[in-house]
């Protein structure tokens, strides 16, 4: 008998295709989110699972589990997977590192134009018909002669950086790990202590992942000695920011706009994570652009993304090391 994987979401139909020649496929036929009760039952005898940012793969659900030999993440950041529940459980959790990074600079470029320059206000009131031909409204902000201060100078912090080279602007950023000069240099970018960034920046636009050390990073005291007028951009992680600070900043005058692709109530790693945007966060439309946690919804992309999933089920299943691996499962250490 082939061995059963289970895809929690939605994939091309060619990944179901290239996977059924090594395992039975169970799949999620629409494109909603199953509930983790439902994810159990299916999964309950399977080898493989291939997860994604809504799932929460930690010991219970492991221990419900116990003929899984790999958990492959659609996915690049990992924090509501258990890397080390795996690996006690000899379970591979393997990620998808590169191919999210591109379509996730694209997306946050595209947010801070499209938040700076009242890019939604302004298709709102066409459509509300009041719109006559020109007139002085909606003036807004460009990012040529802004200072723009990136906090995470990771992989999709330097793909934005390169995006940005082309405009007239300084461009800051923080991160524990500086660049090399020859990095910087390329980059046209310079390192700075995290207070002179709010300082400064224009824009500052956080591409963070989540742990300890970053959790609401832009809390109340950060955002209090932020540039006034300036505009905040979140497409790392939600709780990197507090959002409720950020609602009432945005009501203050404080800050001028702010842009999402991500949120709070996703991180399913948080035991405390709230259940919902903050209502007064999304009363504030003339002042936000908020997107469905679309970084990386570009169709080609994600058929990549799945498709790299699939190759570490097969690896995994084969008895190989998967090339996205994030743990060395124990019963894959050499002995002694």
């Amino acid at each position: 008998m082939k061995p059963k994987a289970v895809l929690t979401h939605w994939v091309h139909p060619e990944i179901i295709e290239f996977l059924s020649g090594t395992c039975e496929v169970v799949v999620n036929e629409s494109h909603e989110t199953l509930s983790r009760t439902e994810v159990l039952r299916r999964a309950q005898d399977a080898q493989a699972l291939m997860a994604f940012m809504p799932d929460r793969v930690d010991a219970a659900f492991l221990d419900a589990c116990p003929q899984l030999k790999v958990v492959a993440g659609a996915l690049k950041g990992y924090d509501n997977l258990d890397a080390d529940a795996c690996r006690q459980r000899a379970v591979w959790l393997t990620i998808v590192p590169d191919l999210l990074t591109v379509p996730t600079a694209e997306l946050t470029h595209g947010l801070m134009i499209a938040l700076a320059r009242n890019l939604l206000p302004s298709d709102r009131y066409l459509r509300s018909g009041r719109f006559q031909g020109w007139e002085p409204r909606f003036y807004g902000r460009g990012i040529d002669g802004s200072t723009v201060g990136i906090i995470g100078m990771g992989a999709v912090g330097k793909a934005l950086a390169k995006r940005l080279t082309g405009y007239d602007a300084d461009i800051v950023y923080f991160d524990r790990k500086v660049l090399n000069d020859e990095q910087e240099k390329a980059l046209r970018v310079r390192p700075v202590e995290l207070h002179e960034l709010l300082a400064v920046s224009d824009f500052v636009v956080s591409i963070l992942p989540l742990n300890q050390t970053t959790v609401h990073l832009i809390d109340r005291e950060a955002l209090a000695t932020m540039k006034p007028a300036s505009y905040l951009v979140n497409t790392g992680r939600g709780s990197t920011v507090d959002e409720v600070a950020v609602a009432r900043a945005l009501e203050s005058g404080r800050l001028k706009g702010y842009a999402a692709d991500v949120f709070e109530f996703e991180d399913w790693a948080r035991g405390d994570r709230p259940r919902t945007i903050p209502e007064a966060l999304l009363k504030q439309t003339e002042r936000t652009c908020l997107t469905t946690h679309i970084g990386a919804a570009v169709e080609r992309v994600r058929f990549e993304i799945a498709m790299e999933a699939a190759v570490n089920i097969v690896q995994a299943l084969r008895g190989e090391k998967p090339q996205g691996a994030v743990n060395s499962p124990a019963a894959f250490l050499p002995e002694g």
